[in-house]
């Protein structure tokens, strides 16, 4: 397995849930995962603000998580690393329970066709139990598109998820950079909607 010092997370073996440690050797300090985190963009700049949090990248293309590597690197950052995997695998199987502070979901594919909306993150039930299992208690699930519809998607489906509270997410309300996708629809003039949740505790 790769060393908390290298860029790229390669565990041993995919079939066994991994530690917090075999993801960062400091695995008591808080972490955020960036689902489907692209070039690194956000992941890489989140990192850089926030040197005492620990930050895990989930990608499935090699080019991105290459140049994903490459940009923590350049950077000298040692609280950031990148997972080649697909996401829904990554957090239903691969990490532990209670880890992630924050987790994101940036710009995720919409699946615009009615025939393909099953393929679409939030239908799929093993990711919702995997984001409830990865989530502290009073961690945030943090979402952002420019598809309008898919943002009501996601919207009616976390209303249905009962230990998850929206909260307000004004414009500026904490520092949070820009994807590169997201950079790409702001130069189209698109909107890009936001939303975020609180993982309520269980009631005793």
């Amino acid at each position: 397995m790769s060393t908390s010092a290298d860029p790229i997370l390669v565990p041993t073996d995919y079939f066994r849930e991994l530690t917090p440690q075999e993801i960062f050797a400091d695995g008591e300090r808080p972490l955020e995962l960036d689902l489907g985190s692209g070039d690194g963009t956000f992941l890489v700049e989140m990192a850089a603000l926030h040197p005492e949090r620990n930050f895990l990248g989930v990608e499935r293309l090699l080019g991105r998580v290459e140049k994903t590597a490459k940009r923590i690197r350049q950077r000298g950052l040692k609280n950031v690393r990148v997972l080649r995997l697909e996401t829904t695998y990554t957090v239903a199987w691969l990490l532990p329970a209670n880890l992630a502070s924050r987790i994101h979901l940036l710009c995720p594919d919409p699946w615009p066709k009615k025939k393909h909306h099953g393929r679409r993150l939030l239908n799929d039930p093993e990711f919702l139990a995997g984001l409830h299992k990865v989530l502290r208690d009073g961690g945030e699930f943090l979402v952002k598109t420019d598809d309008h519809h898919y943002y009501e998607h996601v919207l009616e489906v976390m209303a249905g998820q009962a230990r998850f509270q929206r909260l307000d997410w004004p414009e500026g309300a904490f520092p949070y950079p820009k994807t590169d996708f997201e950079v790409q629809w702001l130069a189209l003039s698109k909107s890009v909607e936001r939303a975020r949740w609180r993982k309520l505790p269980p009631v005793v």
